[in-house]
Parts: structure tokens; sequence; C-alpha cells
């Protein structure tokens, strides 16, 4: 294969492949360029079936004509045969056969485009029918394209939400709040820590308080006890 050959087939590989890229992103385009052809097609079959139809009835006409000629010579040839006239019957029946001939080609010719006529109101329907079917298959291709397209956008978006920025400046707000609340907690904490502390001291005060009046108390009682009993000894003494 030649330079030239070579270049031609990748330039044709290249349009098939743009084309059927191009074709299956506007379905629509396609749908309705096969309908349109179909729609053609019909057209120009309707067109072919009236010219069928004209013929056909041309020839039920002349078929007609042929019949009455044929009747009218089968009630005549009786008449000239009873006078006599074998002249004039002999070329009755010439005319007779030649016309029975000619009646049946056209019943021959009527038959065959009556058969053809019926084929082409047959081919019209089915390409309506299938223009029919097309334009709904259309709708159900479009529909559904546009669905798949629509889950793929949604998808896309869910699966982008967690790199996005404003989902990460939510994320910094959200760990920053976080933050200033553990800061309040332990300032919180402090400060209760604080004031225990300072209860606990009172506390401790007060309890030492306590015990040094206690221990006071307990002196002077010991005090009187002690004073009591040197006045015993003495009294005892005298």
């Amino acid at each position: 294969m030649g330079f030239f050959d070579r270049l031609a087939n990748f330039f044709k590989g290249l349009f098939s492949t743009s084309m059927r890229d191009l074709e299956a992103s506007n379905p629509d385009a396609v749908y309705q360029a096969a309908i349109d052809e179909r729609v053609k097609r019909a057209a120009e079959m309707r067109k072919a079936v009236a010219n069928l139809i004209y013929l056909r009835n041309t020839l039920q006409e002349r078929q007609e004509e042929q019949s009455k000629a044929l009747a009218k010579l089968n009630a005549q040839l009786p008449l000239l045969v009873e006078e006599g006239d074998d002249e004039g019957a002999l070329l009755l029946i010439e005319q007779r056969t030649a016309l029975g001939t000619q009646l049946q080609t056209t019943q021959d010719e009527l038959a065959a485009v009556q058969a053809q006529v019926d084929e082409a109101q047959s081919g019209i329907v089915r390409y309506e029918q299938e223009i029919g079917k097309l334009k709904e298959e259309r709708e159900r291709v479009i529909a559904s394209k546009k669905t798949a397209e629509a889950r793929i956008q949604v998808q896309e978006t869910l699966s982008g939400l967690s790199t996005s920025a404003d989902v990460q400046a939510l994320e910094n707000v959200r760990e920053n709040v976080k933050k200033l609340q553990a800061e309040a907690q332990l300032n919180a904490e402090l400060a209760s820590q604080s004031t225990q502390s300072k209860l606990d001291t009172i506390e401790a005060r007060t309890a030492q308080a306590t015990a040094k009046a206690e221990l006071a108390e307990l002196k002077k009682q010991m005090e009187a006890k002690k004073a009591q009993s040197e006045q015993g000894n003495i009294k005892k003494n005298i």
C-alpha cells in the first residue's frame, strides 16, 4: 500500500470516528435524519402508487369498453348467422377473437398493476408505522439520555464535594469553633479548680482554727482540774 493510500485510509478512519462521536453525542439529529429519510421515501412511494392507480383506472376503463364491445359482437353474431350472412359472421368472429385476446391482455395487465398497487400501499403503511415507531423510540432514547446525563452530573457533583473549596472552608470553620469551645471549656475548668482550691484553703483554715479552739478548751479544762486538785490537797493538809 502506497503512502497516499495509507493517508487516505487515515483520514477516512478519522472522519468515520468523528462522525460516530458526533452521532453518539446528538441522537436526536440521527433519529430525525432517519425519520426524514423514511418520510421522503414514503412520499416518493405515494407518487409512484398514484401513477399506478392512474394506470389501473385506465386499464379498468379499457376493460369495460372491451367487455361491452365483446358483448355487442356476441349479440350481433347470431343475427348474422340467422340471416345467412356468412361473410359478415366470419368478420364478427375474427373481431371477437381479436377483441377477446385484447381483453385478456388488458385483464392480465390490470391484475399485475393491481398487485403492484397493493404491494406499494402495504409498503407505505409499513413506512408510516416505522416512522411512528422511530418517533416513539427517539423520545424514549432522548429521555433516557437526559436521565443518564442528570445522574452523571449528580454523581460528579457529589464526588467533587469532598475536595471543593467551600467544603474545605466549612471544615476549617467547624474545626476553629471546636477549638474555641475547647479553650472555653479549659478556662471554665481552670476557674472551677481555682474556686475549689480557695474553698479547700478556707476549709483547711477553718478546721485548723476549730482544732486550736478545741485544744485551748482542753488546756483550760485541764488547768481547771489541776487547780481544783491542788486546792483539795491544801485543804487536806490543813
